[in-house]
């Protein structure tokens, strides 16, 4: 097994959300609980009920009540994609921190394609409502803390991962090894880059601790939910992409797997705010904060 040179073991921790399956995490530098200590906040959660129309912040403040507890200072807010299955609550989370917000410079993509869906006038498509947009490559700190950006497209243009330390923060790009991996077939989706994607995150060091945005338990075996795994466990072990399997293999199997999956339960609202980094759109005339559901006929 190949290890990692002497990288820096960030403290993580998850915060998993049964509604959505998803998991935001904490992350912080090491270091003695009774200093202060810089921290990120990766993929987080504002908790909606889309039957109702109504949200709320527990799951936010579950995130900020943690970092209280251990002194940290949130500096960053980092979103690896703009996601389809939940809202994000880093607009609310940025009031209470002061943290600035990231995500990969490819948004604009994802905002050109979503924004005439909608109507969304206010969209900038230049990725403006976020406070930085990520380059492939590019590094930052959280405090003493080197984190570096990978652009993994192919769930999303936009999708990134962030390596930190000796963890890699991966999104939907993978899923825990008995599971797979992200779909494929949203629009500025592709299979073919989703695969060369994954070829860069199994390039990394055996023993990088990789952490995945949701875990849907898999038909048969596992029952507990869980979101870390390493780099070798996937290379040995992932139902879709483990060592051996080609790029022209994959693709014939992601694309056939992706025309028998439904749409996710919360597509249409969460994609709507999460290309506005997490707002809500304008208010109306009335005072009133709408979401938008186009309609059209089946098969259209």
């Amino acid at each position: 097994m190949t290890q990692l040179p002497d990288k820096p073991r960030p403290d993580v921790e998850a915060f998993f959300d049964p509604v959505t399956n998803t998991v935001s995490y904490l992350v912080s530098e090491p270091g003695p609980a009774d200093t202060r200590r810089a921290a990120a906040i990766i993929d987080p959660v504002l908790d909606y009920d889309h039957a109702g129309g109504r949200y709320h912040t527990a799951s936010a403040d579950a995130l900020l009540d943690a970092a209280r507890a251990r002194n940290l200072d949130i500096t960053w807010i980092l979103e690896t994609h703009a996601h389809a299955d939940h809202l994000s609550a880093a607009p609310y989370l940025k009031d209470r921190t002061g943290a600035r917000v990231g995500i990969g410079e490819h948004i604009t993509d994802v905002q050109t394609i979503f924004a005439p869906l909608f109507d969304a006038s206010d969209v900038s498509r230049t990725g403006a409502e976020f406070d930085h947009l990520f380059t492939d490559g590019e590094t930052f700190n959280i405090g003493t803390l080197e984190a570096s950006v990978i652009h993994t497209p192919g769930h999303t243009p936009a999708c990134v991962s962030y390596l930190i330390g000796d963890a890699v923060f991966v999104g939907d790009t993978l899923f825990m090894p008995d599971y797979g991996t992200a779909r494929a077939d949203f629009p500025g989706g592709d299979a073919h880059a989703l695969y060369r994607s994954i070829q860069r995150l199994l390039a990394l060091p055996g023993d990088t601790r990789i952490f995945v945005c949701h875990d849907y338990l898999p038909d048969t075996g596992r029952t507990d939910h869980a979101w870390q795994t390493t780099v070798d466990a996937q290379r040995a072990g992932n139902i879709h992409v483990h060592e051996g399997v080609a790029e022209e293999s994959f693709v014939d199997m992601r694309t056939g797997r992706d025309r028998g999956l439904p749409a996710p339960r919360l597509l249409l609202p969460s994609v709507q705010v999460n290309i506005r980094a997490g707002h809500l759109p304008p208010e109306s005339a009335n005072g009133t904060t709408y979401l938008k559901i186009p309609v059209r006929p089946a098969g259209a």
